[in-house]
Formats: structure tokens, sequence, C-alpha cells
């Protein structure tokens, strides 16, 4: 290996360890307290021109009051269940809110026992999360006069919402207009929302459809993490925005809402929620309709909310007006995400967090699913991508191996170079590109398949960490759950006692790192053995420790990213292997090993033997 590589390699291992000590001894900051008894604001809704509530807890054309006394209300308010084979839960008739929705295909832990996921929860819990749509008043009307937040709709006694069995809402307003609500769900986590509304009094009226998602506080769970985004996810007309829940307090103040806020008019095609780490909650317009979009933040209550808010329709005497809307609200599965995409909804794919390597996580997590779907098991799915990942690389890797070899057979003529340089490094410089050009060796051909790897590691290291897909998937024994880090320890013999290791994130599993660790140091300083040491003393000793430092650093990585860099390295060292001998050298590991534990630093040699070509002496 020569020494751009070795730099690179160093260069690589530094920016992992300064990753580590930052985020231990800059740990995320705890959030806030919130006090739930604030009082809702009132502002002035942009649409409309006429004054409207802000604030989940009284969304456009609600009504003021306190957190507690909605609480109390939403509480004992009548609901409507919600059942299809994939989630339960219920809508409040108090504004028509949904606010109660559980997922049964997830657990909160591996723990079969566990309970299923809970994504949307109502007013009065620890962690206030909803959805609920109304109309904006215009010209003609009041707050009064249309459904808020607060208003208490009818529906049938014996409704139940489940796939092929819709819900209607009707409310008759005091000004005469009587609006209905249809409320349909897919089989997997798409609900469409149909509001309608008959003038049946007198006058031209103009209102605007709006769908609001509001959460109190920022999640229990957040991750905080610099590779995940959590927070509001929007799309205008082709454009992702991503903004994370710390940067909303910083948003301009927006007469006009009332609150902080950042405001979009979409004039085709858009949709805009909040994303956690695998659940997902998103207002999505018809395709092709205009809109206002919203990310909004209350500080005086610690809300955060979202809004799509619809044109202005004006309504005669004796007309109906009908508007469709959809809200996702599940998990951010990448099949059922595709497949709402394919149906018309713009790039919804991007609602998952590809990150800035997307052309690669993209296509990499394809690959891996196809192969989990044909193999049946995650775990091997990462090792059969390792091994197509290899073998396209392979061309470019035996170029860098034959450059290798080539150039451990310089190494006797290398040293006397250094020998007769001594400290005129410009001399040294000069007779060892004469020595390059004589042999046709290129010392930084094997600089490309290093460089290559780096985006793909951290590539498959996103893939593994986002997506759902890895969540809680098994491999073989204790290895229950890829995205998690390994469960094995000194403590619990590696998984052979049914005792748990230490707990993840602690410095007790730090340094009592588990079994998939220790192989990945092992297959690393194997691997090292093949390539020639460096003759400075410092980079020796550096290069020494590194498979180790690495060992320890990736303790708590998920156990599938260390699957994969275990597979890679094994991969790596049997194609380096087979192509050095290919090549006339056969590498003396077993010499190497033995050298490595009797080199002596202060002597200046290389700890490494080298390769014999094979008929030479």
């Amino acid at each position: 290996m020569d020494d751009q590589n070795k730099n690179l390699l160093l260069a690589t291992a530094l920016s992992f360890a300064v990753i580590l000590v930052w985020f231990l001894l800059f740990p995320p900051p705890e959030p806030e307290a919130i006090d739930p008894n604030a009082e809702v604001p009132v502002a002035v809704d942009a649409a409309t021109g006429e004054a409207v509530a802000t604030g989940p807890a009284a969304a456009p054309g609600a009504a003021t009051g306190t957190a507690a006394e909605a609480a109390e209300e939403i509480a004992d308010a009548p609901r409507v269940d919600i059942n299809t084979d994939r989630l339960e839960g219920s809508i409040s008739l108090i504004g028509g809110r949904i606010d109660d929705l559980r997922l049964k295909d997830y657990r909160v832990s591996v723990d079969q026992d566990s309970d299923i996921v809970q994504i949307l929860d109502p007013v009065g819990s620890q962690t206030p999360y909803y959805a609920l749509y109304g109309w904006a008043p215009g010209a003609g009307l009041t707050l009064d006069d249309v459904p808020g937040a607060n208003t208490l709709w009818t529906a049938d006694a014996a409704a139940t919402l489940g796939v092929g069995s819709p819900v209607v809402l009707t409310w008759e307003s005091p000004a005469g207009l009587t609006f209905t609500r249809t409320v349909e769900i897919d089989e997997d986590y798409l609900f469409s929302v149909t509001q309608g509304v008959e003038n049946t009094a007198g006058g031209t009226v103009s209102l605007a459809p709006y769908g609001v998602i509001a959460r109190h506080g920022e999640p229990a769970d957040l991750k905080n993490f610099f590779i995940l985004h959590e927070g509001v996810v929007a799309m205008a007309d082709g454009t992702l925005a991503e903004i994370d829940y710390d940067d909303m307090p910083d948003f301009s103040v927006v007469p006009s809402e009332g609150a902080r806020a950042e405001v979009t008019q979409v004039a085709e095609n858009g949709w805009i929620g909040f994303t956690d780490h695998y659940w997902m909650t998103t207002l999505i317009p018809a395709p092709g309709s205009a809109f206002k979009q919203v990310a909004k933040y209350d500080d005086r209550r610690g809300i955060f909310q979202t809004e799509a808010v619809l044109p202005t329709v004006q309504l005669a005497q004796g007309e109906t007006q009908q508007v469709t809307t959809q809200l996702f609200a599940g998990a951010k599965e990448w099949e059922t995400i595709r497949a709402i995409e394919k149906g018309g909804v713009d790039r919804f794919l991007d609602s998952i967090d590809w990150g800035w390597f997307f052309f690669l996580t993209k296509p990499i997590f394809a690959v891996l699913h196809y192969l989990n779907a044909w193999i049946g098991n995650m775990g091997w799915a990462i090792i059969g991508l390792t091994l197509l990942i290899k073998a396209i690389l392979l061309p470019l890797a035996f170029k860098s191996y034959v450059s290798m070899a080539k150039m451990k057979e310089l190494q006797p003529e290398m040293e006397k170079i250094k020998e007769r340089a001594g400290d005129d490094r410009q001399k040294l410089q000069q007779e060892m590109m004469a020595l390059y050009k004589k042999e046709k060796v290129n010392p930084a051909s094997g600089c490309l398949p290093i460089l290559l790897q780096i985006p793909i590691f951290f590539s498959l290291y996103k893939v593994i960490f986002v997506t759902l897909e890895l969540r809680h998937a098994p491999w073989l024994g204790p290895f229950q759950d890829l995205s998690a880090p390994d469960p094995t320890s000194i403590f619990n013999f590696y998984g052979l006692l049914p005792w748990a290791s230490p707990e993840p994130g602690s410095l007790m599993a730090l340094i009592f790192i588990g079994i998939l660790p220790l192989f990945l140091g092992v297959s690393m300083w194997l691997q090292q053995k093949l390539n020639p040491a460096p003759t400075d003393p410092t980079q020796q000793m550096i290069f020494a420790w590194m498979p180790w430092v690495f060992m320890f650093m990736l303790g708590g990585f998920a156990s599938g990213l260390v699957v994969y860099w275990i597979a890679n390295n094994v991969i790596t060292f049997s194609q380096q292997y087979l192509i050095m001998r290919s090549q006339g050298y056969t590498p003396d590991i077993l010499g190497n090993i033995r050298s490595s534990f009797k080199k002596s630093v202060q002597d200046g040699a290389p700890a490494n033997k080298d390769s014999k070509p094979k008929g030479k002496k």
C-alpha cells in the first residue's frame, strides 16, 4: 500500500474518531418543558383575510381556550373506531380529529409481548399529535359558521372506519350551511378525506378548506442524530424541504399566521407533514391543485404545526362544493410509499431521508430490498449486497492489487533509495519517481477503490440507520435487530447466556464490545498483513493500532453495518490474496504476523516481511 493510500485510511480513521469524541463531549440537548395551559393565540388567515384561531388545539376556524379544557372535552367526546388489518384507533367527533392511531404490524421492541407502536395521540395524552380538517371563514361568514377544531360532529353510532367502509360526519352550521366529511382508508396507511359543504341559506359565501397536522412538543424518542432528519418534510413543485424541529423556533413571525412560520405557495404538486425515524404523517392535496403550504411554530405553547390551505371557494345559494385531500399516517415502508408515488403523488419516495448520496442510497436500498425478498433474511441480504458491490468494483480492485504486488517487488530497491537519500526529501522523490517510471508502476492506482468504498460505506450506513426495513430485522442467533448495536458481550459470553449485555451507548458497552466488532478488528488486522507497512515508525504504530481502534469505534454502530464491513474485509482479503498470487507473489501472512510481534519500532525497519516472488530467494 503506497503512502497516499495510508494517508487516506488514516484520515478516515481520524474522521471517525472526531465524530465519536464530539458526540461523547457534546450530547444533544434535552427538550425544553412545555406549558400545557398556555392560551391559544388568534390570528388572521392569509387565504381569506378573516379572523381565525391558530394552534393545534384551536386550528384555523376554532375557538380559543386552554389545553386543559380542550383535553377534558376531547376525552369525553364520542368516537368512531378505526379498524383494518394494519391499523387500529379512533376518530374523535370533537373536530373530527384523527388523533388515535396504532400500527398493528410494529411493536415498540423486539419483544413480541411489547406494545404496538402508537403514532397519533389525542390532546390530554403525554405527546398529543393529530390531524384535523376544517373550513376557514371568508366573506359573509364568521368563526361560528364553519367547523373547526372544537366542532361536535355527528356520525352513525355503529360506524367503524375500515377498508371499503367509509365514515361520514355531518354538522349543521348556524348560518344555514350543511357540512359533511367523508373519511376513507386503504389497506395500508392512506386516508382520503372529502370535505363537502352545501349552502342552504341565502346569499353567496366564501370559505377555504384546510388540513392541519399538529404536534405538541418534540417527539419523546427524538434521535437528534446528524445522519437522520426528523421534523417537517415537504415537497413544493419538485423542491424538497426538510426542517428540523430545533430550526422552527427561528422562523420569522408571520402576522397572517399568528406565529412563527414559513409559507410556500404551491402551484401544482406538493405535500407537507412531519417525519420521525420510522413513521410519518403527511397532508397530500390532490395532484395538480394549488394550495398554501405552511410550517408553523407556536412559541407560546411549544406546538409544531403543518398546514395545507386550499384556495377559497365561492358558494351561491343552493350550491354544493367538495374537495378531497389525502393523509398518510403510518410506517415509512419503501414499497408502500413507492406505490403512492406511482399513484400520482409527486416524488413521495423522497419523504424517506436518502441524504446527500441519494444517487447511491436509493439503488443500494432497492437492491438490498429485493435481495431480502428473495433470500428471506436481511443479514444474508447484506452479505449478498456486499458480494455484488465487490463484483462491480473487481476490475478496479484488480488493477489496484496488481499495482500493490509490483510495489512489493520494488520494496528492496525503495529501501536502498531511502538509505541513499537520507534526509534529502527532494532527492528521495526524484529517485522514487524515476524508479516508478522505469518499472511502469503507478503508486496512485490503489487509491480509486478506496475512494469509492468511502461513499459506499457511508451510503450503506445511511440505508441501515434510516430505513424501516432494517428495524427489528433478524439475522441469526442473538442478532435479532440489525438496526441495533451488537447485543453480545463477555458479560453474556457473546450471546450464549440468557441475560443481557450492557446497555448500548453506555461506557461499559463501549469497552466490553460484542462478537461482531471483534471479528471486524481481526479481519482488518489480517487484511493489513497483505500490505507493506510504512517505514516511518510513527505511521507504523498508527497503522498497527488502527484495526483495534476501529473495532471499539464501531462497537456501538448498527450490527447490520458491522456485518457489511466484516463481509467486505473477508472478500477484499480473498480477492487481494488470489490476485497477488496470480501475479507470481505469495503473501507470507504467517511470516508477517510473526514479524509484527518481533519487530522493534526503534530500528526503523518495516514490520511486515515482503512477500516473496515465486521461484526467487
